[in-house]
């Protein structure tokens, strides 16, 4: 298979016109030369930070604050996750990866509710079991929680925050298990961010609150971080320092809880955009190749050897026709409306109505 337009080459999204060829979900060359088609193609996204168990509970909640919304065990979507069916939650799943797919993502990392049924119920939204909508290509790494069991059908363990829980133990297993850990530290206040940053995690999520103190130590270990702007508006908890954190360490975007905020990669880099002033550059990378480095994925970026994750925006398109900046255009303005072709793991995903 190739795909022919204005391709964002590399780690820094040079535009180039050409072909890109693929063969066995692998990126084997991309050829500079003339073409005719106006498609820019671009990795496809990796979303660093999702809850999708939330699709049961879509704008639930208005009015309340974070821990009555998402605080375990007793938080608003706690109460309705445990009260939704084993085949509610697929099927509302399953509806949030078609729309992924759709938009671009071709990966995701989610933190799971639920422990092994939790896992489980995810495998089974994307495996397509119970409901019309079939297999989906998308990709996930499910970071499990709840459970002790959790890690024998996870990939990771996705802590909720230090001050929920002492996590030393799942993380010395974690470890052993050669698995990511991943935890929340600094979406309400500061105050548990030196604690989440001494279990020593592969990564943080949000870090609204990080003062100078945390940003050095950030730095220090190079801890990535996800961070998540829109959720963190919505739930009225501020936003991140997205400019300090990028000078000191990788960032990634995230959206966070499908409660609050749909799993659009192209919304929250428009905002993520407008909120840091950061180069389009660097939003983009936020988007793709710096999710796929937290998660040690070989993805997130156009170049040979690979994946092939793409996604296909139409150039032509009256939203983009004329743009004379492509990644500026692609990062602040490309929606879902711009979208030709979604290719994962080597195989095209097309917008349908299946």
């Amino acid at each position: 298979m190739h795909l022919e337009g204005t391709i964002l080459v590399g780690p820094d999204f040079e535009p180039v016109e050409g072909r890109v060829v693929v063969a066995d979900g692998e990126i084997v060359r991309v050829e500079a030369e003339s073409v005719e088609s106006d498609d820019v193609i671009l990795p496809a996204f990796v979303n660093a930070h999702t809850h999708i168990g939330d699709s049961i509970a879509k704008e639930a909640g208005e009015g309340l604050s974070l821990d009555e919304l998402v605080a375990p065990p007793d938080g608003l979507k706690h109460r309705l996750l445990r009260s939704a069916s084993h085949e509610e939650k697929v099927a509302a799943m399953a509806r949030t990866l078609r729309y992924m797919e759709s938009t671009g993502t071709g990966t995701f990392l989610e933190f799971r509710e639920g422990g092994v049924d939790g896992v489980a119920a995810l495998r089974d939204a994307l495996a397509g079991e119970g409901v019309e909508f079939g297999e989906r290509a998308i990709e996930s790494v499910v970071f499990g929680r709840d459970d002790p069991d959790v890690l024998s059908v996870a990939d990771g363990y996705g802590a909720s925050g230090a001050r929920d829980a002492d996590f030393d133990a799942v993380r010395s297993e974690t470890r052993e298990a050669g698995k990511l850990f991943g935890i929340h530290a600094g979406e309400r206040d500061a105050d548990d961010i030196n604690p989440a940053m001494d279990l020593d995690p592969d990564f943080l999520v949000h870090m609204v609150h990080a003062e100078s103190i945390h940003l050095e130590r950030v730095a220090d270990r190079g801890t990535p971080v996800v961070v998540c702007p829109r959720s963190n508006l919505v739930t009225n908890v501020g936003v991140p320092p997205i400019r300090e954190l990028t000078e000191r360490t990788t960032v990634a975007l995230g959206t966070d809880n499908v409660m609050t905020d749909s799993p659009s990669m192209f919304r929250e880099m428009e905002f993520a955009a407008k909120l840091s002033d950061l180069p389009a550059r660097e939003i983009l990378r936020m988007a793709t190749r710096n999710g796929a480095e937290i998660a040690g994925l070989n993805r997130g970026v156009v170049r040979k050897g690979a994946d092939a994750d793409l996604l296909v925006l139409d150039g032509d398109s009256d939203n983009l026709a004329g743009a004379r900046d492509l990644v500026r255009a692609v990062v602040r303005r490309a929606g879902h409306a711009d979208v030709s072709r979604v290719v994962i793991g080597g195989e095209p995903v097309v917008p349908r109505d299946d």
